[in-house]
């Protein structure tokens, strides 16, 4: 089977104050802690979830 691509996304801004569903994409990204990077699955909606949190996350590398 071919190989999954996978991305590396890190939190750059604080999740305080944020909208609650804002909160949820970016702990459904797996990031608890600013300035974590995490490795997630390039699929539609982790892409989605990255667009809408697009000003708090970054994205460090698309592998």
């Amino acid at each position: 089977m071919a190989e999954t691509k996978m991305m590396k996304v890190k939190l750059v801004r604080s999740m305080n104050g944020r909208l609650k569903s804002h909160k949820a994409c970016v702990r459904g990204l797996g990031l608890r802690r600013m300035h974590q990077v995490v490795e997630v699955e390039d699929t539609p909606s982790t892409r989605g979830m990255l667009n809408k949190v697009s000003y708090m996350v970054q994205l460090v590398e698309d592998a």
